[in-house]
């Protein structure tokens, strides 16, 4: 889908709640809706007539090579810019990014109309990904997994957790990756337990549960993907723990089709976990979409009350986590389909045993 596409499926939206358009502020959305990759750029999109684009003098040319087919306006002032193609009506604001003193500055701009909640028009838009961002979902997975496989052919006991971090990201940018999706998370040993640990000197060991949590980005398009393998013989405790993750994974997974309530998916994946009696241990989110951003709706969890659309793409990554021990997190990628999901995340889920 062309992002004109994109502005079209948002201006009907807009028509549907009788509103006469939208200024959109939030830099992600404002690269949805035209691929502009720059760090400063807002978008008028009305109802009737032609949408906007707002940049400053440093992209101009960035904005004639990106946006061919939008209006550009150069200026350093870019809510001033934008009220003088709002005048009157309702127009809708991203008062969920939008600062307070930056909605005050419009509302004194334009006081002769009314300036009403998004109420994140746009991200409720992206959840639903269209061919390009799934191919580059797909390219980013592809590139994440086969990045993971290349480092467990090596040696990895005895280097530190910071070094072999450094090592995937490295990988991952050395197959073709734009950047890295975000600051891998590689925990050893004990610090398995900790959910969002970051790498340290501590080397790692024999007997060590090692969960890396690590992604690639391909224009624009994030992977989020967990694995968890052991250096050595694997202890009892560790397959057993490990074992009750990847079947509340498998259930969870098995829920993710067109029109399942989010919420079902939660109870599937958190009913696993309870009958294996480690619920208690699970301490963080299930799931989340990914996209342009590394978290975005929809987020998977017991007070959602949305179904799921086909071809929204979320993580599925429960976990287990024993302070002082070590834990586990088996995460994949998926994309929503009308029958059963596609995990793009293609790795096994075995405990692998390495060294």
């Amino acid at each position: 889908m062309s992002t004109a596409a994109r502005r079209e499926r948002l201006v009907a939206e807009l028509a549907g709640r009788g509103l006469d358009g939208i200024v959109v502020t939030t830099l992600v959305n404002v690269r949805y809706l035209t691929g502009f990759t720059g760090s400063n750029g807002a978008l008028v999109v009305p109802r009737e007539g032609d949408a906007v684009f707002l940049t400053d003098g440093r992209y101009r040319d960035q904005a004639d090579a990106e946006l061919p087919d939008v209006t550009h306006q150069i200026g350093r002032d870019l809510l001033g810019g934008a009220v003088e193609h709002i005048a009157g009506g309702s127009w809708a604001v991203e008062t969920h990014t939008l600062s307070v003193d930056s909605h005050r500055r419009l509302s004194e701009l334009a006081p002769g109309t009314a300036l009403v909640p998004a109420e994140r028009v746009v991200e409720s838009l992206r959840e639903v990904k269209d061919d390009v961002e799934v191919d580059a979902l797909r390219r980013a997975c592809d590139i994440s997994t086969r990045a993971l496989d290349s480092l467990l052919q090596g040696p990895l006991a005895g280097r530190t957790e910071r070094a072999v971090a450094r090592d995937l990201e490295n990988r991952m940018l050395d197959l073709g990756a734009e950047a890295i999706a975000f600051e891998t998370i590689l925990a050893a040993g004990e610090n398995s337990a900790i959910p969002h640990h970051s790498p340290t000197d501590r080397l790692l060991g024999d007997g060590d549960l090692v969960k890396i949590d690590f992604g690639a980005r391909v224009d624009g398009y994030h992977a989020d993907c967990t694995r968890t393998f052991v250096l050595g013989r694997a202890d009892d405790w560790q397959r057993e723990i490990h074992a009750a993750v990847r079947e509340s994974q498998a259930a969870g997974l098995e829920t993710l089709r067109e029109g399942v309530a989010v919420a079902d998916s939660y109870a599937a994946a958190t009913a696993s976990l309870e009958a294996a009696g480690w619920l208690h241990a699970f301490t963080t989110g299930l799931g989340h979409g990914v996209g342009l951003e590394i978290h975005e709706d929809p987020f998977i969890g017991a007070s959602h009350t949305g179904k799921l659309a086909s071809r929204t793409v979320l993580t599925m990554e429960p976990g287990i986590y024993v302070p002082g021990r070590g834990g586990v997190r088996i995460e994949d990628t998926v994309l929503v389909t009308t029958g059963a999901p596609e995990v793009l995340t293609t790795m096994t889920k075995d405990l692998l045993e390495i060294g």
